[in-house]
């Protein structure tokens, strides 16, 4: 699972200015099910010169609710002083126009929601076009900190951007709805079986399907509710699930998240200085096999993966860093080091064991035991409540982000499959797979080039 660092604080009353960068290295994971990752904090970025509707009354919503002196009345704080309008956290705005679309390249986000959609019987390429525009203008003004177009829900009406990112995607049988099928990509074809897999079909797939992330549950959830309201009767939802990771702030200094497990995780990952790093994940604009329309986009891997936590607590810490192959207090290699130390995989105790176990997790996933295939992991850890029986649904919404799903995903997977030591206290339950075009230039809409070329 994957993992985020924390930015550090900066000071509220002074938000900062310009278009969001990319916060150092970018955080995520570069394996698969439960891998090593790194996260790099949030994007960071800031208001625009202007005052939207939702910014206006930011000052006070930011500031938070008090308990009045005199008859325990609730109201704003009244003393703009002490305020803190639109604190970094709220002020921080993704761009919805670029070069790929936004959600993938952004650290991990505090909330998110995944869709996907149908399209409506009889809807084809005419409506499929509509929503995707329809989409994209929402998306645009959401993710300024702006309101709906029409019939605003008002849920975030008091906040900022909050790092709102929104991303598109096509599953396989898009295609044929929309008389399609020549323009679908190889890479689409459908993910082989694994052992692990006990998928809920209901839970899987789809045509179409929308990831929402933002660092306020209320902006996440305004945003989801306004891209189901824009789907009217052109598309109807297959399946909905909501995800979480650490919130920005919440360690004194920034470091590597754990996941539901308790693991730091997203100690590896591919980052963007890296020379090869836009050739495993971004399909290039040219001498690809992909169609033209999918230059500079991704291919998502999306698969509900619940832990079985009651079998995993029942371990002690040594056997769970056994299983992973790192330490459970600081991420580092039982190899020895720090964190961020390569991993001896050779290195043996003096009984001649290899220190690093031969079914370890982090020893199975590296990219460098699996012909360089690697991911960009960019998941939410999720939790469904407790069943019947006292057992908590949770687990990981892995998400990962690839050119070629066959050499990233489905290479590490196989391999994990064959005697991954993690394997026994995992269950895949859902899966899907979507071909993410490139991000949409100003004047066009996700999936223009494919919808109207």
């Amino acid at each position: 699972m994957a993992d985020q660092s924390i930015p550090e604080a900066r000071t509220p009353r002074t938000p900062r200015k310009g278009k969001t960068p990319l916060n150092g290295e970018t955080a995520l994971d570069g394996e698969t099910a439960l891998d090593d990752g790194v996260c790099e904090g949030s994007a960071k970025g800031a208001l625009k010169e202007g005052v939207s509707r939702r910014r206006l009354l930011g000052t006070a919503g930011a500031t938070g609710l008090v308990l009045g002196a005199a008859g325990g009345a609730v109201g704003y704080a009244s003393r703009p002083a002490e305020a803190t309008p639109l604190t970094s956290l709220g002020a921080d705005q993704v761009m919805f126009h670029g070069k790929h679309q936004p959600g993938i390249l952004q650290g991990l986000q505090a909330r998110g929601h995944v869709i996907a959609f149908d399209l409506a019987a009889g809807a084809g390429r005419k409506e499929a076009a509509a929503l995707l525009r329809r989409w994209s203008q929402t998306a645009r003004r959401l993710m300024a900190g702006e309101g709906a177009q029409q019939d605003d829900t008002d849920v975030a009406r008091d906040a900022g951007p909050s790092s709102l990112t929104i991303t598109f995607g096509f599953g396989y049988g898009f295609f044929a709805r929309t008389g399609l099928e020549k323009q679908r990509p190889v890479a689409l074809d459908p993910l082989p079986d694994f052992s692990s897999d006990q998928l809920d079909k209901a839970r899987s797939n789809g045509d179409l399907w929308v990831q929402i992330g933002a660092n306020d549950a209320l902006v996440a959830f305004h945003a989801l509710r306004a891209i189901q309201k824009d789907a009217g009767q052109a598309a109807k939802v297959r399946w909905q699930m909501n995800g979480f990771n650490r919130s920005p702030g919440a360690t004194a200094h920034p470091m590597t998240a754990r996941n539901l497990m308790g693991q730091m995780d997203g100690t590896r990952n591919p980052k963007p200085t890296e020379a090869d790093f836009d050739e495993r994940i971004f399909v290039p604009e040219s001498g690809s096999k992909d169609p033209a329309w999918m230059a500079n986009g991704s291919y998502a891997v999306v698969r509900r993966i619940r832990m079985l936590l009651d079998d995993w607590e029942q371990l002690s810490v040594t056997e769970q860093e056994d299983v992973i192959g790192r330490r459970k207090s600081d991420g580092a290699p039982l190899s020895g080091g720090t964190e961020t130390t390569e991993m001896d995989l050779e290195k043996t105790d003096r009984a001649g064991n290899l220190v690093v176990p031969i079914n370890a997790h982090a020893r199975i996933t590296r990219p460098d035991q699996n012909g360089g295939a690697a991911m960009l992991r960019r998941p939410f850890s999720y939790h469904d409540g407790i069943d019947a029986d006292g057992v908590p649904d949770a687990g990981l919404l892995f998400i990962c982000w690839q050119a070629d799903p066959l050499r990233g995903f489905v290479t590490v997977q196989r391999k994990l499959d064959r005697g991954d030591a993690l394997s026994k206290y995992v269950r895949h339950e859902a899966s899907g797979l979507f071909a993410v075009p490139g991000g949409a230039a100003e004047g066009e809409y996700v999936g223009q080039r494919l919808l109207e070329g």
